[in-house]
Parts: C-alpha cells; sequence; structure tokens
C-alpha cells in the first residue's frame, strides 16, 4: 500500500460530480477513502481511475436505509480501522412542477436521500469516531445553495437542504464533546451532471429562464480537501463556493 497520512474517509454521492471529484481529491491528499452510491460499477471504476487505487474502497449502499448505512460504515471500519472525515454528499432533487402536483413517492425519496440519509450516516460516523483512539472526527455536510434560497418549484430539494443546515448547528453543538467537528459546505452551480440542464437555460425567480454559469467542479473538491485537512481545534464551520456570476446574491 502507498503511503498515506493515516487519515480515512467516507465519501457518499462518490459515484459522479462532486462526490467522485472530492473523494479523488483526498486519495490524492493521502486519505484512504470508502467511495459509496447506489451505482456500483461507477464508484469501482472511481477508485481504479484515483492516485492510488489501494487506498479506496467502493462499497455499493443506500444512504436512506438503515441497515446498508450500518454494513457501509461497518465495511469502513473493518478495512481501515478508524474513521477521521465524513463528507455528507449524496442527494437528489424532484422534477420542478407545482408543490400541489408532487407526487408523495417523489417528496418521500428526496427526503430519504438528503436528509434520512445524512441523519443515518451521522449517527454511524460518531458511534465508530467517538470511541476511537485518538478520538474525534470531522463531518461535512453538502447543504447546497438551496440551504438559504430556494429555485421556483423546488419545495422537497430545498426544505431538505434547509434541514440539513438544522443538523449541521444541533450536531455541532452536541458533539464538541466528542472532539467531533461538524461543519457545511453550501455549493452554487459546479459543473457535474446534475447541472448540466443550467447551459440551456433554468427558470429564474422572475419566472424566465436564463443560462447560468458554473464552475469547475475541481474547486469544490480543493475546498473539501481544505476543510478535512484542518486540526480538530480548527473548524471552517460554514463555507458557500459557487460561480461567480450565478443568481443568487440579491437574487440575480
Amino acid at each position: 500500500m502507498s503511503a498515506g497520512n493515516g487519515k480515512v474517509a467516507i465519501v457518499t454521492g462518490a459515484s459522479a460530480g462532486i462526490g467522485k471529484a472530492s473523494a479523488l481529491a483526498l486519495i490524492a491528499a493521502g486519505w484512504s477513502v470508502v467511495l459509496t452510491a447506489r451505482r456500483g460499477d461507477l464508484i469501482e471504476a472511481g477508485v481504479k481511475q484515483s492516485a492510488a487505487p489501494e487506498r479506496g474502497l467502493a462499497v455499493t449502499s443506500d444512504v436512506g436505509d438503515p441497515e446498508s448505512v450500518k454494513a457501509l460504515f461497518a465495511k469502513a471500519k473493518q478495512r481501515f480501522g478508524r474513521l477521521d472525515l465524513l463528507f455528507n454528499n449524496a442527494g437528489m432533487g424532484a422534477p420542478a412542477m407545482p408543490m400541489e402536483d408532487l407526487p408523495f413517492d417523489k417528496w418521500r425519496d428526496v427526503v430519504a436521500a438528503n436528509l434520512t440519509g445524512t441523519f443515518l450516516c451521522c449517527q454511524e460516523a460518531v458511534r465508530i469516531m467517538k470511541d476511537q483512539s485518538p478520538k474525534g472526527g470531522r463531518i461535512i455536510n453538502n447543504g447546497s445553495i438551496s440551504a438559504h434560497a430556494p429555485r421556483p418549484m423546488s419545495i422537497a430539494y430545498t426544505a431538505t437542504k434547509h434541514a440539513v443546515t438544522g443538523i449541521t448547528k444541533t450536531l455541532s453543538l452536541d458533539l464538541r464533546k466528542h472532539d467531533i467537528a461538524v461543519c457545511q459546505i453550501d455549493i452554487g452551480n459546479a459543473a457535474t451532471e446534475m447541472t448540466e440542464r443550467m447551459t440551456k437555460g433554468v427558470m429564474q425567480a422572475n419566472g424566465e429562464m436564463a443560462i447560468e454559469p458554473r464552475m469547475d467542479v475541481k474547486h469544490v473538491a480543493d475546498a473539501i480537501v481544505y476543510m478535512a485537512s484542518l486540526p480538530l481545534d480548527a473548524n471552517v464551520y460554514s463555507m458557500t463556493v459557487m460561480a461567480t456570476k450565478m443568481p443568487f446574491v440579491g437574487r440575480g
């Protein structure tokens, strides 16, 4: 095994986009990383593409399923012996439509992935982090710009991302005694498959359609590596990384 920094991370939603970029950046920075997502073939490919495949582990999981999450963290601990970082990145949205037309199953799926998944993964991470030696670790939650300002017709995604902020605030307070630092990164318009539609135009607050600028996902991955690299007595509690010219500040 190539020399690493001895630290271990789990990155959820690591099959593509922000999760994959962050996982590969952490491996390149010396971390051992568990990449997890529902699409096993893609996380396996991600491990093979990394700078040190021997420090990567692909584990297929569904973060909205308690038993699947327990199995994920058990495999991580079995392979690497400890956990220093959890990046709660897995998430999904629902089709844009008036809230009265949103099917319940779509609402339920978004809540399971974005909110329940964050809770379950935090729960298992804390159980490992507070009992290991040396104890402690860091949890980074992906809040998104939607943790602060909604897009039109996005009630499920926006509600869950606001709730993720509540998890971040609560755990940041409750977990200090265990030397667990909890923080949130809010990302706006990273150039990933999920935001590809923005290059063709998306609905704005005034009902008009407009093309939105995007930024290289590498900047998000670099931010995750920086946040993760801090000693546990320092914490980037909140960070917003966004395309400079995207509509957000002043709603335009």
